[in-house]
């Protein structure tokens, strides 16, 4: 069988525009990067090539039997199932804790993904390309404006991680803290030194919005425990 040129052209270029959704979603540290962007973008394209190509049917009528270049078949049935079937895949990305919900962007990344996955299978190039400039430029872009025009938006919550060595006898006391001071915790961890099992690593990263709140924390936690040293930073996500 001699590979039909058209099909290459547009699994390399679902392959290259599902590259660069990915690599904006990888640059920021998200969960679904380059390899699922771009696997998902070709997998649309591949069903978008079978449904289309892949499943000839005869028209019979008068007793004349339709040949298999010009036969009657349904080219979307295979396609259409990739709109409901790619939520499966963006509903792993999505995560919740508490009232905070993580994942959706990247999630219609990836359905937007399998819509230009399915164009370039189906041989639209031009939307293909011009939606991939446009979805890349919305998510660089419209995350300048909202940092740039929207302080107050909830949305500018900032990823703090803090790191004490200190005795284990004030993991309650740093929880019990961190509890009352910031709106939501996403993870607490206290794990004695094999060193020296009376000393404990805590570890714990959460979300705030209010920068100038780092330095009362940081401040607070120096005061209240005997640390043999203390770290807070942001987390980029």
């Amino acid at each position: 069988m001699i590979t039909n040129p058209q099909f290459v052209i547009s699994l390399l270029l679902a392959l290259g525009l599902g590259f660069l959704l990915g690599l904006e979603r990888e640059l920021t540290n998200k969960y679904a990067g380059l390899r699922t962007h771009i696997l998902v973008c070709m997998g649309a394209c591949i069903f978008t090539l079978i449904s289309i190509y892949g499943f000839p049917t005869f028209a019979i009528g008068d007793n004349v039997i339709v040949n298999q270049a010009t036969g009657i078949r349904d080219t979307a049935r295979v396609a259409a199932q990739i709109v409901t079937g790619i939520g499966f895949i963006g509903a792993g990305t999505v995560l919740r804790n508490g009232p905070m919900v993580f994942g959706l962007t990247t999630a219609a990344t990836l359905w937007i993904a399998a819509s230009i996955g399915m164009a370039c299978g189906a041989g639209m190039y031009d939307i293909a390309i011009i939606s991939t400039v446009i979805s890349v430029g919305v998510l660089t872009l419209i995350r300048i404006f909202e940092k740039q025009f929207l302080p107050s938006s909830s949305k500018q919550l900032k990823r703090y991680k803090v790191s004490v060595y200190c005795s284990g006898d004030d993991a309650k006391k740093i929880y019990d803290y961190l509890t009352e001071k910031v709106e939501c915790i996403r993870d607490f961890t206290s794990k004695k030194l094999i060193e020296n099992p009376k000393k404990s690593k805590i570890t714990s990263s959460f979300d705030i919005c209010n920068k100038k709140l780092i330095d009362v924390i940081y401040k607070d936690l120096t005061d209240m425990t005997d640390a043999d040293s203390l770290s807070l930073q942001e987390v980029n996500e």
